[in-house]
């Protein structure tokens, strides 16, 4: 309030107490000038006091109900020694009353309100005079009241775009912490399952290149390949960086469809892979299926890289209206020993990523020992709408 004051009053180039301090000078010519026509001569000090009336509110910002006692004070004893010379609108008064009225507790306010009604009663000579100075004190309050609620509900306007431009930079904050940490998970997930096949494929090339030519070829040509498939995706992945404003536009959306391809870049590193995917392309959501595409991928390059296994079996299917997938493996499972601490989510990046998929899309994903110890599974369910069918593809 205090600052919007100061604001108001430098309208001009002048500061709060210039123009407080002409409104006292303009104050005390109006009592001068109704005690010098009145038509009964006062003696000097009538004059005086008429002036004391109005040297307070300079200050009238600072102490408003100080202010307008030091005001009253010199007011009544005119009203009782020549009461024809107060003027007929008191505005040392009248600005006092207004300031306590806009800038004083509750408490004082209406204290000082009902101090006014009753001193403009009994103080009066007349009926006519009596209404009068109640309608002009009570109009003065009722309008300072009004400006104090004008400052006040402006002051919790302000305070609430304060707030919502806070929430926006947080929200805005939150969005790029979110889409950093999306962007994080698809490099991890393009680079690991990429690498995992090139290096698994480049260790066996040179042990089979003399004995079976036709298969280290075919090792170099998954190498290139995996290569060539991981340097698209990361060009989509590095466009949304680039490019702020394209925004998902170019962020990767694999489909499930193209799991048949990853499952040939595992096949050649060794395992089988028995593939079963829905029908067509469903009518679920992009995240949803791209989730699926990098849960079944990271799963695969675990496999690949960590199970020792010949056989992986990776089912996705619809179950009512829930995209379920499932890929086990036949390979050395987990030891007993670290069997909870996999399950309980505290590897590494790839199973955490995996549940932050899984989560992102409002599902759940579980990840552990396979029955009996043999073996190693993980498992999401991914909320969706109507879906389609499954259809089987054995490596």
């Amino acid at each position: 309030m205090e600052r919007t004051g100061r604001v108001g009053a430098r309208a001009y180039g002048l500061g709060p107490y210039a123009w407080d301090s002409l409104l006292a000078v303009a104050a005390a010519g109006v009592a001068v000038w109704s005690a010098y026509h009145d038509e009964t001569a006062h003696p000097w000090w009538i004059y005086l006091l008429a002036v004391a009336t109005a040297l307070p509110l300079p200050w009238r910002r600072r102490a408003p109900f100080t202010v307008l006692a030091l005001a009253t004070a010199p007011s009544l004893v005119i009203s009782v020694a020549a009461h024809s010379a107060n003027p007929q609108v008191p505005l040392s008064g009248v600005v006092a009353l207004y300031t306590v009225a806009e800038r004083s507790s509750d408490r004082v306010r209406w204290s000082v309100l009902g101090a006014v009604v009753v001193g403009n009663v009994l103080g009066t000579h007349s009926p006519n005079g009596a209404l009068f100075s109640l309608v002009t004190s009570v109009g003065t309050f009722v309008f300072g009241s009004l400006v104090r609620a004008q400052r006040q509900l402006a002051r919790v306007q302000a305070e609430r775009a304060r707030e919502a431009g806070e929430r926006a930079a947080s929200d805005a904050a939150r969005a790029v912490a979110e889409e950093r940490a999306r962007i994080a998970r698809e490099m991890h997930d393009i680079v690991a399952h990429a690498v995992s096949l090139m290096v698994i494929q480049a260790e066996a090339g040179p042990v089979v290149v003399h004995r079976d030519p036709d298969r280290a070829v075919r090792a170099f040509d998954t190498i290139a390949d995996a290569g060539r498939d991981a340097m698209v995706q990361l060009r989509r992945v590095l466009g949304v960086l680039k490019d702020p404003e394209a925004g998902r536009q170019l962020a990767p959306q694999p489909r499930l469809a193209e799991l048949a391809e990853v499952a040939e870049r595992v096949r050649a590193a060794g395992p089988r892979v028995d593939l079963e995917l829905p029908k067509g392309r469903g009518p679920w959501p992009a995240d949803v299926e791209t989730a699926a595409f990098r849960i079944v991928q990271e799963a695969l390059t675990n496999t690949v890289k960590h199970a020792g296994a010949d056989r992986v079996a990776v089912r996705v299917r619809r179950v009512g209206e829930v995209l379920e997938v499932v890929v086990s493996d036949n390979g050395r499972g987990v030891p007993a020993a670290a069997a909870r601490t996999v399950v309980g989510w505290s590897g590494g990046r790839g199973l955490v990523g995996i549940r932050e998929r899984a989560a992102a899309c409002g599902g759940r994903a579980e990840a552990g020992p396979g029955p009996g110890g043999r073996g190693f599974v993980v498992s999401a369910r991914l909320p969706l709408g109507a879906g389609g069918t499954g259809e089987r593809v054995d490596g």
